[in-house]
């Protein structure tokens, strides 16, 4: 969990960086003048191209998130959440209504919620399962972390639900509030992880308000990724503290210092390191593969396994009671099952995840086919 934290933050910091730079872009009107996706894409790569330029976006963000952790738990990660997430969801609910109100918003809604039922198959499943490991913070320490200064009133099974909805939630938002403006102006909406710096631009110069909308949005997305990117780095901070007797100081001071060191070449895969290749990969889709692909899954399975088969189910049961005694007591059945779904299920599960995400199953399947 500690060392995918470190990678993901690594690379994930490039891209807050960016969207940071696209808050600068959208204020000085750069954006204006854009007439299809293809002029914002040449934007963006001119952009990137430059080193100083991304570089200098990279280290302010990593400026921003290391002096959040610094300032610790309570001053520093609760109070810059408790003002970032309400601005994050207000600011979600303006670009969903202006996008509803759109002329043309229809055809977005229409693809976001009529799905082709046919593609729907079991890797699509692995996908998405996939998906949920980086989206809920699987498998890299994060919900180890923040378990851990919960209050034994607070309950487990009641926070987890709110986690799940809320995420599913925020991304439904979300949803509606970019495919409704993308079709609202005639862009393709199949752009991919291009469409934020590739696509929007464009959709955002055609639309009424959009220079205030554009400006919005990647506050938005700069406030998401801020949120994120504090816990990536609390993750590895509470190992060093804990584990290793730093203070919180220096954990800070050193670790974020490293991770910048190591997001260096993730940022410069977009110029001067653009032709170095392994396994096939540039340097940031290197780490990306790794960390995402390969670490989040395997963290997720090992701490299945180790709950299920190696810690006493006692004291799984000591914790996971604190605070949902009424609901245990009530519903015993539910830990029966949670029993059997950890111990069976959710390992083979997150073992076909694994195998999907590196593309060996892929070739299991085609041997039976």
């Amino acid at each position: 969990g500690v060392v995918g934290g470190f990678l993901i933050l690594s690379f994930y910091a490039v891209i807050a960086g960016i969207a940071v730079g696209y808050i600068v872009e959208s204020i000085l009107g750069n954006f204006n003048g854009f007439t299809e996706a293809t002029s914002a894409s040449d934007h963006f790569n001119n952009l990137v191209g430059n080193i100083y330029w991304i570089l200098g976006y990279f280290t302010f963000f990593m400026i921003i998130t290391m002096v959040i952790v610094y300032a610790g738990i309570q001053k520093g990660i609760e109070r810059g959440s408790k003002i970032m997430m309400p601005v994050l969801l207000l600011l979600l609910i303006i670009l969903m209504i202006r996008g509803i109100t759109l002329d043309g918003a229809s055809a977005g809604l229409d693809f976001l919620w009529n799905p082709d039922w046919s593609k729907i198959d079991a890797q699509s499943v692995l996908i998405a399962l996939g998906h949920a490991f980086f989206t809920l913070s699987l498998g890299m320490g994060a919900m180890l972390t923040y378990g851990s200064y919960m209050s034994k009133k607070d309950s487990v099974p009641n926070s987890a639900l709110q986690i799940v909805f809320l995420d599913t939630l925020i991304a439904l938002i979300a949803g509606v509030a970019i495919f409704t403006s993308v079709f609202a102006v005639g862009l393709d909406p199949a752009a991919g992880p291009g469409l934020i710096f590739h696509t929007l631009p464009s959709v955002f110069i055609k639309m009424p308000g959009g220079y205030i909308f554009s400006i919005l949005f990647f506050v938005l997305l700069t406030i998401a990724a801020l949120t994120s990117s504090i816990s990536l780095l609390q993750v590895v901070v509470s190992y060093f503290v804990d584990e290793r007797k730093w203070s919180r100081h220096m954990a800070v001071t050193v670790l974020a210092g490293v991770i910048f060191l190591l997001g260096v070449p993730s940022a410069l895969s977009y110029n001067v390191l653009s032709d170095l290749k392994i396994f096939g990969l540039n340097f940031f889709d290197l780490v990306d593969f790794l960390a995402s692909n390969v670490i989040l899954p395997l963290g997720g399975m090992l701490i299945a396994i180790f709950v299920g088969w190696v810690w006493s189910f006692d004291k799984v049961l000591i914790n996971l009671k604190e605070g949902a005694e009424k609901l245990f007591n009530e519903h015993p059945w539910m830990i029966t099952l949670w029993k059997v779904f950890l111990k069976f299920f959710a390992p083979i599960l997150i073992f076909l995840v694994l195998l999907q995400s590196i593309g060996i199953l892929d070739k299991i399947t085609a041997l039976f086919e």
